[in-house]
């Protein structure tokens, strides 16, 4: 490949009227929000109503150009839980779902909750308002992992802040 760039076009935007500190304090859950999917793409959506849960691909547009140049971070999510960030291990940033990265792509799984027109409504969305959407796909049966690992850094800072293995988190 002699050329590395690559050229995506936003096939929508996301629009919510909470602030971005709102959004950041609900990342476990996310947010209800609505995905604007651009006329031209509008047919894309059709038959999409049958579907629960979609497949969320988003640009982190708010990312500096200092923070792409990031490769490895310390997983701040687990601060808001007591624990001090010099005691959490210093990481390769694809090993993170930070937003701080070469490419700042968002990858969220969120539920279906209406369709209106050219407008998607939807449940458990962490992204800013007018976030670039790039993408959006069904959640198939296909795409569900049972049987996965954990690296065990990650598995112990699970144990540590109580979340269980079915990712249900501790009582704020």
């Amino acid at each position: 490949m002699k050329d590395r760039t690559v050229e995506l076009k936003p096939v929508g935007v996301v629009r919510t009227i909470l602030t971005n500190d709102e959004i950041r304090e609900s990342w476990h859950e996310g947010i209800d929000a609505e995905i604007e999917i651009f006329e031209e793409y509008a047919p894309g959506l059709d038959r999409i109503e049958g579907f629960s849960h979609l497949v969320v691909l988003f640009y982190l547009h708010e990312t500096t150009k200092a923070q792409r140049k990031t490769l490895q971070a310390r997983p701040k999510r687990f601060v808001r839980y007591g624990l001090k960030l010099e005691d959490l291990p210093l990481v390769g940033v694809f090993c993170l779902d930070s937003p701080h990265r070469p490419n700042p792509l968002g990858m969220t799984i969120v539920r279906l909750l209406a369709r209106q027109g050219n407008v998607l409504t939807v449940g458990g969305l962490d992204a800013f308002s007018n976030t670039p959407v790039l993408d959006i796909k069904p959640y198939t049966p296909e795409r569900c992992i049972a049987d996965f690992e954990l690296p065990d850094w990650y598995k112990l800072l699970r144990r540590h802040i109580k979340i269980d293995e079915g990712g249900s988190k501790p009582d704020a």
